[in-house]
């Protein structure tokens, strides 16, 4: 009986990929666990717990995400000031037409990945969220990943 071993990977010897993806009226549950397989690297053979083998991620369009149900009105987003009674909230709606539009989105990944780690703090730096279509990665020659057709579920026209 012939046995093969198994080596766990290790991150110096593993290549990272670069890839794009368009979250144009993209639902943002499933788009974020896409994007937490990516960064873990579970989409690899040889993907091990505790390195970091997964790839970069580039989200473009993150403004544009969409929400199913009454979520964009329903969801509310806590956060303290640190001071006695300082707990404030805002709903998903109002974080998507603010000033940074793209911490929903980022805030849905980070929830995903292992907590208060030195490793998930160091795979949530590989995600770089933009607002808008342009990004500054075109020197890493990222793949395009087309999301939105793997699963009809995945888009909502909104």
């Amino acid at each position: 009986m012939l046995t093969t071993v198994t080596r766990p990977a290790k991150q110096a010897e593993t290549t990272n990929k670069w890839i794009v993806v368009d979250a144009e009226g993209a639902v943002v549950g499933r788009l974020a666990t896409f994007i937490a397989m990516r960064l873990r690297g579970k989409h690899r053979p040889d993907f091990t717990p505790h390195a970091d083998v997964g790839d970069y991620v580039v989200v473009i369009n993150a403004d544009k995400v969409a929400f199913t149900g009454r979520k964009l009105s329903n969801k509310i987003y806590y956060h303290h000031t640190g001071h006695p009674g300082g707990i404030k909230e805002r709903t998903a709606g109002k974080i998507l037409s603010g000033k940074h539009p793209e911490r929903v989105l980022e805030k849905a990944v980070q929830r995903m990945l292992p907590k208060e780690s030195p490793l998930a703090r160091h795979q949530l730096a590989k995600l770089r969220v933009y607002a808008g279509g342009a990004h500054p990665h075109e020197a890493q020659s990222p793949e395009i990943v087309d999301f939105k057709s793997r699963n009809p579920k995945n888009s909502r026209i909104g």
